[in-house]
């Protein structure tokens, strides 16, 4: 690889990947050049990207701030890179930023959306970033306050984040629920509860559904007090979902409400922009605890076999850090 040219993951068509080179541009004014130090796989939208499974209307609100191609292939695609600036202005050169770029190991972006790293935040954690702006924008969309009683279905990534800020919040009473029992210890690291389906309690004030399952969102209902809120923070792609409706979901007066990280939440849309919340997110990243999520690692040269592996059985894991 020239100094001119850069290496990238590509879906070359849906379930295969491949690595490509490619020119590096030459930043200009008010760009920088950054060398890629991590990246993170966000497994449930990564896995549907990489299958395949968005579907034609989305396909244009589904598109990465720096996607390259078009769904359903062949598409460069990610969000979660962290990386050091090695060119553009003196005062950023050195800088460890976050931006929502696919995994390629050097890239130019604006300076706008590099976004900087503070020291306490370790720059291998820094890749949450992303999902936890999500889960920031979806508690605001769920109108949560102190003292509430809160359930979080599904101990994905955006999930287990969603229920850690909840559990910040005074008074609140948060239960993470996940059909798998090994996310127990993940929740104790995170200082919220922990409870199969099974067993869940009900009478919850609010409910934020993260299983990316008609199951989840089904239970959910089922959990959710009188006039309580279901906030949806699952993406299901292509995917049909199916939702009984003509059950207590009138009679409860219950409120069922998307949340989508691609705009403000209007509780906070008049006065924050998107770098703030973003700022935000990462600053939020200075707890140690946070590592709990990313249990696993691998190269860059291997993303290709790992992303199908992560698509096919992804096992335990919540978030799968790549290191360049």
């Amino acid at each position: 690889m020239s100094p001119e040219e850069t290496c990238a993951f590509w879906i070359a068509a849906p379930g295969r990947g491949e690595i490509r080179a490619e020119p590096l541009p030459t930043p200009g004014p008010g760009e920088l050049q950054v060398r890629a130090l991590y990246s993170g796989v966000s497994r449930g939208t990564e896995s549907l990207v990489f299958s395949g499974h968005v579907p034609p209307s989305e396909y244009h609100r589904m598109r990465a701030p720096f996607q390259c191609g078009d769904f359903p292939a062949p598409v460069k695609y990610g969000y979660a890179s962290v990386g050091r600036v090695e060119k553009g202005p003196a005062s950023r050169i050195g800088d460890t930023v976050f931006c929502l770029y696919p995994h390629q190991q050097r890239y130019v972006v604006p300076e706008s959306s590099a976004y900087v790293v503070p020291p306490e935040v370790p720059p291998e954690r820094a890749i949450l970033a992303a999902n936890l702006e999500t889960a920031l924008n979806g508690l605001w969309d769920s109108g949560v306050g102190p003292g509430d009683r809160v359930t979080v279905i599904g101990a994905g990534s955006v999930g287990c984040l969603a229920a850690w800020l909840a559990a910040r919040i005074p008074g609140c009473d948060v239960e993470l629920i996940d059909v798998n029992p090994r996310r127990r210890a993940v929740a104790e690291r995170l200082g919220t509860k922990f409870a199969h389906p099974d067993s869940a309690r009900e009478e919850a004030d609010v409910v934020l559904h993260a299983s990316g399952s008609s199951e989840g969102l089904a239970l959910a209902m089922r959990v959710a007090g009188f006039e309580a809120t279901i906030v949806e923070l699952s993406w299901y792609g292509d995917r049909p979902v199916t939702l009984a409706l003509g059950e207590a979901f009138h009679s409860r007066r219950l409120t069922l409400k998307s949340s989508q990280v691609g705009t403000v939440s209007q509780s906070r849309r008049a006065r924050w922009t998107f770098a703030r919340r973003m700022q935000l997110a990462i600053s939020l990243l200075a707890a140690p605890e946070l590592d709990a999520l990313i249990g696993s690692e691998s190269r860059f040269e291997d993303l290709p076999r790992l992303m199908r592996e992560l698509s096919d059985a992804p096992g335990d894991v919540i978030m799968h850090r790549i290191r360049y």
